[in-house]
């Protein structure tokens, strides 16, 4: 049986990594030591030293014209990255300003932050819809941008769907720029649940929350961990627990951008253990606040190497953002997925803790998420491998639409879609027999062949605008018209088997 989905189209927007998009971060060449024990870094220094004046200057001049274009404020880095390496410059000695900021480029380097890829991409509405056409609305774009090492940052774009369902997408960022870490506050009830979940730990870190107020500062905590460190001779598990703190303490973090920084300029890198190889596919939603404004709350998946982990990012601007670590039986594995409101109380999230299907979590304070209850389970031929969300539900008043991916056959990533009720969500009421979306020609070749996915779709007057990964390296963007996605759920074709999808 033929499928009519001819209200599925595929937008000509496209966006592919950009080469010429680098970071400034800090180089040190090697961690071995050189001949003889000696430090490389030092030797670095020494050779600086050797340098006469004028070369010093022929070299910053040079540097100056071939790379200041690609960095905001590249001098500032150099000096941060000197002031890093000024701990290796013999007391007695003192260096210029040039030599300085020589030794700065010296251990300065350039990362290419979307060189292998740029694709998950996820969409909300921005927080200033000022100045626009009647029907139109302005978006904000998050995307996963994988560098060198295949290690996964998070990007932003911005553009505007006018009342015809044209997409228009602002002018690329020429320059990268990063944020500055800021105080953080932690919750004392979040700290206990993230020890508990890792490691089951108690005795000595009991002790230690005991000491904490219900919200508490860097300069509180390590006062509660020199409290410790005294009874190291009685607590021989201590510097166990020392680790552990520290450890949740920088899974835990806020960084604050630029107040001249376009959001489009903005990159969120890994900075925390929990995520030092890569920030991938943020979620991201918008969620209603007591006093009528929004917050913007995203999960991704922090990974290190060897294990994945569930980090919940928040922000009121796209300037400041805060980043958690979350907990509990329904935050473990990939895909964590918000609600945009609260059900009867409560937050609530799709999650796939068993890898293969989706179920329904539930949470008091966002950070703590209960077992979840399995809610759609592998069915079709198109997802006989698994199924898992493509980013947040959407409420319209048929119910919660919720955009799926299901793994089939050769590793095939396709676009389906369920609907849960409003007020009961582990009850579907529908689920499509064929996918949306599954890889074009155009788009079946890259990183990993063979997939469309996305990390979340919006909702604009009567068109679902899905943007979507093709096959792990570039982005494109889809429109749905709502109802007739929405008859088909509620009405799928009687022929148990359907052939053909879009």
């Amino acid at each position: 049986m033929t499928v009519d989905r001819s209200w599925v189209r595929r937008t000509p927007v496209a966006l592919h990594p950009d080469l010429a998009r680098v970071a400034a971060s800090i180089f040190l060449p090697g961690q071995e030591l050189a001949a003889g024990g000696a430090s490389r870094s030092s030797a670095v220094l020494d050779r600086v030293r050797l340098l006469t004046d004028d070369e010093v200057d022929d070299e910053l001049e040079m540097l100056r014209a071939s790379f200041s274009h690609r960095h905001r404020d590249l001098e500032a880095i150099w000096r941060a990255n000197y002031a890093r390496m000024e701990h290796r410059v013999d007391a007695e000695q003192t260096l210029s300003e040039p030599r300085q900021a020589l030794v700065g480029a010296c251990f300065t380097q350039e990362y290419a932050v979307e060189s292998a890829a740029l694709f998950n991409p996820s969409m909300v509405e921005h927080p200033d819809q000022s100045g626009l056409a009647p029907g139109s609305t302005r978006f904000v774009l998050s995307l996963r941008a994988v560098g060198e090492g295949h290690v996964s940052s998070i990007e932003w774009r911005t553009g505007v769907i006018d009342a015809d369902d044209v997409i228009a997408l602002d002018p690329a960022p020429d320059v990268v720029v990063l944020p500055r870490a800021i105080e953080s506050r932690w919750l004392r009830a979040s700290f206990q649940q993230q020890l508990a979940d890792m490691w089951g730990d108690h005795t000595d870190s009991d002790f230690v929350l005991g000491t904490l107020p219900e919200e508490f500062t860097r300069t509180e905590l390590d006062a509660a961990l020199e409290l410790l460190r005294t009874q190291r001779l009685t607590r021989r598990a201590s510097d166990r627990t020392l680790e552990r703190f520290e450890w949740a303490a920088a899974c835990s973090y806020s960084v604050e951008f630029p107040t001249g920084s376009t959001l489009s300029e903005r990159v969120l890198m890994p900075r925390s253990p929990a995520e030092s190889h890569g920030m991938e596919d943020l979620r991201l939603v918008r969620l209603p606040l007591d006093d009528g404004g929004s917050e913007y709350v995203g999960t991704y998946t922090a990974y290190d190497g060897s294990r994945v982990s569930s980090h919940l990012l928040s922000t009121l601007d796209f300037r400041q953002f805060t980043v958690r670590r979350l907990s509990g039986r329904g935050s473990r594995d990939k895909g964590l997925a918000l609600f945009p409101r609260t059900i009867r109380g409560r937050y609530v999230a799709l999650s796939r803790t068993d890898r293969e299907s989706n179920g329904i979590t539930t949470s008091q304070d966002l950070q703590h998420w209960t077992q979840p209850e399995i809610v759609q389970r592998p069915e079709r031929p198109w997802e006989l491998i698994q199924l898992g969300n493509c980013g947040s539900p959407i409420e319209t008043a048929r119910g919660w639409l919720v955009l799926t991916h299901g793994v089939g056959p050769m590793r095939t990533y396709s676009i389906g879609a369920v609907l849960l009720d409003l007020d009961d969500p582990t009850r579907v009421l529908g689920r499509l027999r064929t996918p949306l979306l599954r890889p074009d020609d155009d788009e079946r070749s890259g990183y990993v062949p063979n997939v469309v996915y996305s990390c979340g779709a919006l909702l604009h007057g009567h068109s679902l605008v899905v943007p979507y990964g093709c096959s792990d390296t570039s982005s494109r963007i889809a429109l749905v018209e709502l109802g007739p996605l929405l008859a088909e759920l509620l009405d799928p074709p009687s022929t148990p088997n359907p052939t053909e999808d879009a």
